[in-house]
């Protein structure tokens, strides 16, 4: 297991901190692992898969023998790589007789398993498979369009879930603005049945349509693949509401000098400190001073006056 040590530099403490759980999430990383035994075909599915979410994802190519996602003990391997990589989001790949091509897609919480979806694919076919103009590849960190065609997302409990990882998994950063031009492929995911489901990548092309809004054409790039849903595992209720909390539910940090009235609302008190008059520089040029300056002058002149009327008197 990883050993805990306190940071001694603040660099290794905002390393810490960035970390460490938000309110508002950071960029979810997905880790991406090999099982005892893997098929040529689900060596190509992750490698794929790793390129689709190459600015945020990171691929082990070793075997791993203990990771078995399902099974109580076999998870302990699995949350060790995710609070080493800090990776919320992870795709196991393992093959055998009873489950050829298996894919198990996860989310963590806390780097312990949240939840799980078990798929198998089929009918595979890769990017280099698809005739297109190179110039319409997806570009790294844009934005993707989701489809979802078919009843079964809706009303199947199955298929639900399916539809909540793949949205966790490949939509990327969450923005609140954004630019159309930045949008250039899309998933569209079909529910052929009610345990089978056609995941295809299309780019868009955009065109002009006579308005501000320019019309989109889809052209399929890959990869695309059946995903037929074999297990899944839901988090318990407790664990869901405590993993849902968002911003708002945030506690509201006391403010000083402000309290509450039913009738009167919010009430603050201002304290203003004692105004020192006494200690205030003026300026030579104020008009009191000059008054006091011509009042003392003509004093001096009336005095004068006075005292050489009175000599004169004297004489």
């Amino acid at each position: 297991m990883l050993t805990v040590k306190t940071p001694k530099t603040k660099k290794a403490k905002r390393a810490l901190d960035k970390r460490a759980p938000k309110f508002v999430e950071n960029l979810k990383k997905t880790l991406i692992l090999h099982g005892t035994k893997t098929s040529n075909v689900l060596n190509h599915v992750l490698t794929e898969i790793y390129h689709l979410k190459k600015d945020c994802a990171i691929k082990y190519s070793r075997k791993n023998d203990s990771i078995r996602p399902f099974e109580s003990g076999g998870e302990t391997s699995l949350e060790f790589f995710s609070l080493k990589t800090d990776c919320s989001l992870f795709i196991f790949g393992s093959h055998s007789k009873k489950r050829p091509n298996n894919l198990v897609i996860g989310r963590t919480y806390d780097h312990h398993i949240y939840d799980l979806v078990e798929v198998g694919v089929e009918n595979f076919k890769t990017m280099e498979s698809f005739s297109y103009d190179k110039k319409m590849a997806p570009r790294v960190g844009s934005k993707p369009f989701f489809a979802f065609l078919g009843e079964g997302f809706e009303n199947v409990e199955e298929l639900k879930h399916l539809k909540e990882v793949l949205l966790d998994l490949f939509r990327g950063e969450v923005v609140e603005n954004l630019n159309i031009a930045g949008v250039d492929h899309a998933y569209v995911c079909t529910a052929v049945s009610s345990n089978r489901v056609f995941f295809t990548h299309c780019a868009l092309r955009l065109k002009r349509s006579g308005t501000v809004v320019p019309r989109m054409e889809m052209v399929e790039v890959g990869p695309s693949m059946d995903f037929v849903v074999r297990r899944h595992r839901l988090p318990n209720d407790s664990l869901k509401k405590e993993a849902m909390k968002t911003a708002t539910d945030r506690p509201k940090k006391k403010e000083k000098n402000v309290s509450r009235d039913v009738i009167q609302g919010k009430i603050g008190k201002i304290y203003i400190p004692d105004q020192q008059v006494g200690d205030v520089a003026l300026s030579h040029k104020a008009k009191g001073l000059k008054r006091e300056r011509r009042e003392g002058k003509l004093k001096n002149n009336v005095s004068e006056h006075k005292a050489k009327k009175q000599k004169a008197d004297g004489e």
